[in-house]
């Protein structure tokens, strides 16, 4: 059930982050002696929701492209599955999103920040050619992107990786034990599963509504003064 969210400027290397981080878990869990074998690896990206990356330009394509991510990542959290959130992530307000949809299941989540130079992140994407973002395209999500701040619960545990240094690894140890062997947070009152209204919940109300309207209207037209007439299904007066 664990959750892993990637961050960081466009073309900062998150998608190469991600699958690092999907085979380390896949060769881990394929241990004879790990008692968690049974967890499965499910990396979420704008690939697979089909999500192109001129939505970013357009608020409601990227309404459209978030809705797609939050809904992919419910219903993968609550299985036995770690999903990798590799997406741009670039601001706290969905972050919070993802960070509530884990607490939601009582499950573990963390955010891995690929820290790389603007000026690097750029030169990299104008290499991708039309692969990358357009050059408008980047300049606006990089000034939009709000760095994660550890102290905040919704970017906590917050694992750094300096991208443009070659000896900065992956803390692949650090991130099992807080998603892993770490306890989730259980789920607040903002937070908890609302249950869901049982299918005909509408056409009970609108029964229950027109039972009232019926017994008001045969109170005026049976000639009585009326001062309190008796609601449907109760013994109260009103």
């Amino acid at each position: 059930m664990p959750l892993i969210m990637m961050t960081g400027f466009p073309s900062s290397g998150k998608s190469t982050r991600a699958a690092e981080l999907k085979s380390m878990f896949e060769e881990r869990l394929a241990r004879p002696e790990n008692q968690h074998r049974k967890l499965s690896v499910q990396v979420i990206s704008d690939d697979t929701l089909g999500v192109p990356r001129s939505a970013y330009a357009k608020a409601v394509e990227e309404k459209n492209a978030r809705s797609a991510l939050l809904s992919a990542v419910e219903r993968l959290v609550s299985r036995d599955c770690i999903v990798i959130a590799d997406t741009p992530n670039y601001i706290k307000g969905l972050r919070y999103q993802l960070f509530c949809i884990a607490r939601e299941v009582n499950s573990t989540q963390c955010v891995v920040y690929c820290a790389l130079p603007v000026d690097e992140a750029r030169r990299i994407n104008q290499a991708r050619g039309d692969e990358g973002y357009s050059p408008e395209l980047f300049e606006e999500l990089a000034m939009r992107y709000e760095e994660p701040n550890p102290a905040a619960r919704w970017d906590s545990p917050l694992f750094t990786i300096i991208q443009n240094d070659p000896n900065d690894a992956l803390p692949f140890d650090k991130i099992w034990d807080a998603l892993i062997e770490q306890r989730g947070l259980p789920p607040t009152f903002a937070t908890a599963m609302k249950p869901v209204p049982q299918t005909n919940y509408l056409v009970e109300l609108d029964r229950a509504t027109q039972e009232i309207i019926n017994a008001v209207l045969e109170s005026q037209q049976s000639g009585v003064p009326m001062s309190q007439v008796v609601v449907p299904g109760s013994t109260e007066k009103v």
